[in-house]
């Protein structure tokens, strides 16, 4: 089989999103209006936290760094999935999609870390409300933060290095709109059996221990909610942790059907489907989740937009 060891490898052919010429200019308006919209929605919300001091609590602190992750990750993966849309040949030289691969890595751990980190806020800030300012102190809201792109780092840095060891087929063409590890490995010529391995242990670690964290911290919350007596106590805990729990759900689902299910099971016509979900859709509607369904954010923006219009 003819083959070129991925050190010699200078560029990748990415096959894009889908090959039907007919819809390449309506979705590149669809997915650069998404993009404006994610752009637009995560650097408000890093904004409006930013200027607000009282909006400077553990649980906006983390909702920044949320934001940021989203802006990164978006940005990492949309400017070259549009170019397909309007470029005859989408090449990414090795380099660059061993570097789109990391950064993208990355910053997606680090969002299903951030995630478990801000369930462990709403628990402490609902079961233990008398101590929040105590336990979630800014030096431990810091570690958690350090903990958040260590976690990060290391998923990133396992992929990335177990990737820029493999032999790839003089075939460059990758079936996808970006380098990740899934389509990448298909281009493989040797086995890729220690690569699937990582797969499954990191993702596996990344996913599943997040996903342990905030599953114990909403049963915690869940039982403490239960034990509260008025209804109007209730429905303000609820509303306190559903903007949360839609993003969880959105990130995690879909993230665990991409990367936790056999390629045999999941053809990758469907793993574009998912993938594009989480880094498309996911990054534009967490600052929609949570700048709609939180008073304090609605509030902070009127007082901006009124200050801006008193001037």
């Amino acid at each position: 089989m003819a083959a070129e060891n991925s050190s010699f490898l200078t560029e990748f052919i990415l096959a894009g999103l889908t090959d039907q010429p007919g819809v390449q200019i309506p979705l590149f308006f669809l997915f650069l209006g998404f993009y404006v919209v994610t752009v637009v929605g995560n650097l408000g919300l890093i904004t409006l936290i930013g200027l607000n001091s009282h909006l400077h609590t553990p649980m906006y602190f983390f909702l920044y760094n949320l934001s940021f992750i989203d802006f990164c990750y978006s940005s990492v993966i949309t400017p070259k999935m549009l170019m397909s849309f309007v470029s005859k040949k989408n090449s990414i030289s090795y380099a660059g999609c061993m570097t789109q691969l990391f950064f993208f890595l990355f910053f997606v751990v680090s969002e299903s870390f951030i995630l478990s980190a801000m369930a462990y806020d709403r628990y402490v800030a609902i079961c233990n409300p008398l101590l929040y300012t105590v336990t979630m102190s800014p030096q431990v809201c810091l570690l958690l933060l350090l903990g958040v792109y260590g976690m990060g780092f290391a998923g990133a840095m396992a992929h990335t290095a177990c990737m820029m060891g493999v032999t790839f087929c003089a075939n460059n063409l990758v079936n996808h709109y970006m380098c990740d590890i899934l389509p990448l490995l298909e281009r493989a010529c040797t086995s890729t059996y220690v690569n699937q391995l990582v797969v499954f242990v990191v993702v596996g670690i990344d996913i599943g221990v997040p996903t342990v964290t905030i599953f114990i911290s909403y049963a915690l919350i869940l039982s403490s909610i239960l034990h509260i007596r008025s209804t109007e106590g209730r429905s303000k805990a609820f509303s306190t942790c559903s903007s949360h729990i839609i993003a969880v759900s959105l990130f995690f689902g879909s993230g665990a059907f991409m990367y936790l299910k056999p390629s045999s099971i999941l053809p990758m016509n469907q793993g574009k489907v998912s993938s594009l979900f989480y880094t498309t859709v996911v990054p534009m509607l967490n600052p929609l989740i949570y700048s709609l369904r939180n008073k304090d954010v609605k509030v902070a923006l009127k007082k901006i937009l009124n200050k801006n219009a008193f001037s």
